[in-house]
């Protein structure tokens, strides 16, 4: 079972279990159990701070930390015990410039402008794409993604203004005891699908292929890598394995065509636009978040 899916799922079963005690009357009950799970997380954390202090007392000991933090799933619970050997605002930085090349060609650019005494971190959208009314919200959730996976104890996120809900800290004993469902249609870390394989695709490539239930197309132009639904937004029809051509993809049956580097924009209508994907490159692999309410 993936790490991630494992964490979920121990959050839902505690999340079950913790509800199910509080629902008995007897408060000395519901005491106890609060007071179980909050002695064991010490535990586990009082062991993994022994393991990073012996790891450190030997010879590249702090090269052995970071590389044990680059692997999400022990990043997770060092951070959630305070032990990660990188700074917030430094992870935050490296999960942005992940993400630059996607927002370079929907935003323009994003500024870390830091993290507030409430945690939250603080963003500027730079520049903007005009004919591309989706452009600003898959900004957004690339954003999102990218924060909440590199440093998930932030308390929230703020872009130009704009308030962002609170990421999906997945493994800290207070996400633990909620309900990890978002009540205003944001989109959670569940979302995002992970797919082996694709994290160096070839100038050119174009692949058509199913992911989460929805029919998508990955391309790889100009440099970047990008992915919207598999649906012509003029005919209605589906691409297979065909027509790209540098930064133009057309449609076989219509011939309308579009500028993926531009977010997809049509060429010679300009009220129409294919509908992109927030996607994430690490390495051989991709993510790309497939939200329940983009049509």
């Amino acid at each position: 079972m993936p790490h991630d899916q494992f964490l979920r799922q121990a959050g839902d079963q505690i999340e079950s279990l913790l509800a199910d005690l509080r629902s008995v009357s007897d408060p000395v009950v519901q005491e106890k159990a609060e007071e179980l799970v909050q002695v064991l997380v010490e535990v586990y954390g009082a062991g993994l701070e022994r393991i990073v202090e012996l790891l450190h007392e030997e010879p590249q000991g702090n090269e052995r930390v970071l590389q044990l933090a680059n692997d999400e799933f022990v990043a997770s619970l060092l951070i959630l015990h305070g032990l990660h050997p990188v700074d917030t605002e430094t992870r935050v930085e490296r999960a942005l410039d992940k993400v630059r090349p996607y927002l370079g060609s929907h935003a323009g650019g994003c500024e870390f402008l830091g993290i507030d005494d409430a945690g939250v971190v603080q963003l500027r959208l730079q520049g903007s794409c005009n004919g591309c009314p989706s452009s600003t919200l898959t900004v957004k959730l690339a954003i999102e993604g990218a924060i909440q996976a590199a440093a998930p104890e932030i308390t929230g996120i703020e872009v130009e203004g704009v308030a962002e809900r609170p990421p999906e800290n997945l493994i800290s004993l207070d996400s633990l005891r909620r309900n990890g469902q978002s009540g205003n249609g944001g989109v959670s870390a569940d979302h995002w699908t992970t797919i082996d394989g694709f994290g160096d695709l070839p100038v050119g490539a174009f692949k058509a292929m199913e992911i989460s239930g929805r029919q998508v197309v990955i391309c790889r132009a100009n440099g970047s890598t990008y992915a919207y639904l598999n649906v012509c937004p003029a005919c209605g029809s589906s691409w297979k394995d065909e027509g790209l051509s540098d930064v133009i993809l057309t449609c076989t049956h219509c011939e309308e065509r579009f500028d993926v580097h531009l977010a997809g924009r049509g060429l010679s209508r300009t009220d129409i636009t294919l509908q992109p994907l927030p996607l994430l490159v690490e390495q051989d692999r991709m993510k790309i978040a497939m939200p329940g309410f983009v049509a």
